[in-house]
């Protein structure tokens, strides 16, 4: 795009600064990945602080306050952080200590700056929506780095109100209360993009192809809804089912060899049916001896992948008479999970990028002021503040015994070609 271009497309003023005129610091777009959530430690009070910030949104339970809190405080506050702090030790992590999900969600934001690092006017961050770090804390670092537009990236592939949804709302109120807000986008659902089902078909083959058997059938796992959710129009049964079929067409399966499930339910509420537990159950009672499973609805290994399909799953189907389970592990920091990152960025933030460019080219004052900088811009790979985010930048395979080998995606036509990870 040329400057007179961006002028026409609301830029704002390009005209030269005037010699006198005090330094203006560079425009920048920051770029923030958002997942869900994970304890500070895999143990009772941190799990009893995590789950009372979850349980307590009103997208996640949504029954009447007077009827919900008490029983949240009085009973479930009580009674479920020492069984849940067992299972998050069960998947914790040794070298960095700390959860597989914030490891990964690490390694995906950096994977992204890497991509970026060529442009100084892109700062990538990311945050979680319950726990550390968290949303505003973050939406406030990339402010105060020079970002004056927003891009935030739920890191759920399918919509639920439960999840994305959520996450609009921490958004929104992190700026509800800003003097100068940025200017704001936030992606939509990536259920269907073809860099997305290219990556779990990817993941999937190699994962497949490693090992010395070959399963009868593959459970396409996804996290559950209340049903009722999706009766009021939550589109996540949909989306889930899109992808279902779009991975069996990548990896040439039919529905019966490769079901659609739906785990993680909680409470006595209907949820989406049929039930992860259930098929597992009917699988081995039908004589299927060999068995994987794949959860494409979580871009990053975490308890629901790690503890409730790897470990409780695995034991489930063994002790109904299974002999061989594989779990297939999350997207997680494969290169192909990079270049849908990417590839969705660049898409939505198209026009931004020209605008900020042509912008800072016209109002760069000779030498910038230490006010406008970004706070760590020396990284070569441009993450905010990245000690305030705990450890250090990870690398490839670093992992608890659950590191990812993948083929590389490919590019489609129809997406933009990302860059070799460094």
């Amino acid at each position: 795009m040329t400057e007179k271009a961006a002028q026409n497309q609301g830029a704002g003023a390009l005209d030269p600064l005037p010699a006198d005129h005090p330094s203006v610091p560079s425009d920048k777009i920051g770029v923030l990945l958002v997942n869900l959530g994970t304890p500070d430690a895999p143990t009772a009070p941190a799990v009893r602080r995590y789950l009372r910030e979850f349980l307590s949104d009103e997208r996640i339970v949504d029954l009447p306050r007077p009827l919900w809190l008490p029983v949240l405080h009085g009973i479930i506050l009580n009674t479920r952080p020492a069984k849940t702090a067992k299972a998050y030790a069960a998947i914790w992590r040794d070298e960095p200590a700390e959860s597989p999900l914030l490891y990964y969600t690490r390694a995906q934001a950096t994977g992204l700056a890497n991509s970026f690092a060529d442009e100084a006017e892109i700062v990538v961050d990311f945050a979680m929506r319950y726990g550390s770090p968290a949303i505003a804390d973050r939406i406030t670092a990339l402010k105060d780095a020079g970002c004056t537009r927003l891009f935030v990236l739920p890191l759920y592939p399918q919509y639920s109100a439960t999840t994305t949804g959520s996450v609009h709302d921490a958004v929104f109120k992190a700026v509800a209360g800003l003097a100068h807000q940025p200017a704001l986008r936030i992606a939509p659902a990536f259920h269907d993009h073809p860099a997305y089902i290219d990556a779990l078909a990817s993941v999937t083959r190699t994962r497949l192809d490693a090992l010395d058997w070959t399963p009868e059938r593959v459970i396409i796992s996804f996290h559950g809804i209340p049903q009722r959710y999706f009766d009021a129009g939550d589109p996540y049964h949909c989306h889930c089912q899109k992808t279902a079929r779009l991975l069996r067409d990548a990896m040439g399966w039919t529905a019966t060899y490769a079901p659609l499930a739906f785990q993680s339910k909680f409470g006595p509420a209907k949820w989406l049916e049929p039930a992860t537990t259930d098929v597992v159950d009917q699988l081995a009672a039908d004589g299927v001896k060999r068995l994987a499973v794949i959860t494409p609805a979580f871009v990053a290994d975490c308890i629901e992948t790690l503890e409730e399909i790897d470990i409780a799953a695995r034991e489930q189907f063994e002790e109904a008479g299974g002999e061989a389970f594989e779990t297939i592990p999350c997207l997680n920091d494969a290169p192909e999970m990079v270049d849908l990152l990417e590839a969705i960025t660049r898409t939505e933030i198209s026009g931004w990028t020209d605008i900020v460019t042509a912008k800072n080219k016209i109002a760069a004052p000779k030498t910038q002021s230490a006010g406008g900088a970004c706070p760590i811009s020396s990284n070569p790979v441009s993450m905010v503040d990245s000690a305030a985010h705990g450890a250090s930048t990870p690398t490839h395979e670093q992992s608890s015994g659950r590191g990812t080998t993948s083929h590389g995606a490919g590019d489609p036509a129809d997406r933009q070609p990302a860059k070799t990870l460094a």
